[in-house]
């Protein structure tokens, strides 16, 4: 009996910290957890003609809701058009509009239903080194990946902040890129790692108004324009970026709208991600409480791991460049 009682109070006492950790990380983490609705409310996305975004609409028409889709092409609109129709059955609105430019995406979304969830997914990407990158591409990414953002959302804010009682959402389409530095990305990776900033503090402009900001980290993801940069990506970026690993847009678009309909702030597409989450978790929101518990007990094991995924690249690094000078 003796033994048994101390038994248990050896589990007790060892139970007693993880358990005290789970009390406050419930009383503390915020904003708290919500469930924002997509059937039978206005999904717009951005960059929704082809890729990541066509996947999203498509997405959001299979589980009933409204969608609208805006792009540049009205060519590749209408085929997106049609594609979503004759597969879901949901009818689909079109707009088209360059993000770069304030005024159109302001037209396009005072003559678009209210908005109820908006994803800004347009993103475009030239691999390069920065030194033999031009300026005009550079200036071109940030402008598309970076101010794109602030346009949409800032013409999108007063209809959404205006809406009913039913909890809404902005979520942003970053990258694995956006969470870690890569070579041949400075550029790309300046503009998405600008989203995480947005995205932070947008999160605390909005609350009261129950909206709530989605950050969406996918990795290489199987689409057209991916196959395109592949052509131009430097044998080093590409050594790196693979080590990630590539999905398919529509396991993309799954995952965002799961991150999105629990409200998640982070929300990775994959192992690697959810790894990368944790690793640059820093002063994010964070609504689950188990969550917040794996990231503080795991924090510094990721670290670990993260240094020996940079002790790897460095030595690639000096391992190619060593190779090509005594080519």
């Amino acid at each position: 009996m003796a033994y048994f009682n101390l038994s248990f109070l050896a589990l007790l006492l060892l139970l007693l910290p993880p358990l005290a950790l789970l009390l406050i990380l419930y009383l503390i983490v915020r904003p708290r957890s919500v469930k924002i609705p997509i059937k039978n409310r206005h999904v717009f996305i951005t960059g929704g003609s082809s890729g990541i975004g066509l996947a999203l609409a498509h997405q959001a028409a299979s589980e009933g809701a409204r969608v609208s889709i805006l792009a540049r092409s009205i060519d590749k609109l209408e085929e997106a058009k049609k594609y979503i129709q004759l597969s879901t059955g949901i009818d689909v609105s079109i707009f088209s509009a360059d993000v770069r430019d304030y005024d159109a995406v302001s037209k396009a979304v005072e003559e678009a239903d209210p908005i109820d969830v908006l994803i800004v997914n347009q993103g475009v990407f030239v691999p390069e080194e920065l030194e033999k990158q031009g300026l005009d591409e550079v200036k071109f990414m940030v402008d598309v990946n970076l101010i794109g953002s602030f346009n949409m959302i800032k013409a999108a804010l007063p209809k959404m902040k205006k809406g009913d009682s039913i909890p809404r959402s902005i979520a942003l389409m970053s990258s694995q890129a956006g969470q870690v530095g890569i070579y041949g990305y400075t550029a790309y990776s300046a503009s998405k790692f600008g989203l995480r900033g947005l995205a932070e503090a947008l999160q605390q402009e909005v609350i009261s108004h129950d909206i709530h900001v989605s950050l969406i980290f996918p990795p290489d993801t199987d689409t057209p324009g991916l196959t395109e940069e592949m052509k131009k990506r430097p044998q080093l970026s590409r050594i790196i970026a693979e080590s990630s690993g590539m999905m398919k847009a529509e396991e993309v678009a799954k995952k965002a709208f799961k991150g999105i309909k629990s409200a998640a702030f982070i929300v990775p597409c994959n192992l690697e991600g959810a790894l990368l989450s944790i690793a640059t978790a820093g002063m994010s929101p964070q609504r689950s409480f188990v969550m917040a518990f794996v990231e503080v007990v795991a924090a510094g094991l990721v670290r670990l791991v993260a240094l020996f995924f940079q002790w790897n690249w460095y030595n690639g690094i000096h391992t190619w460049h060593a190779q090509n000078k005594r080519a």
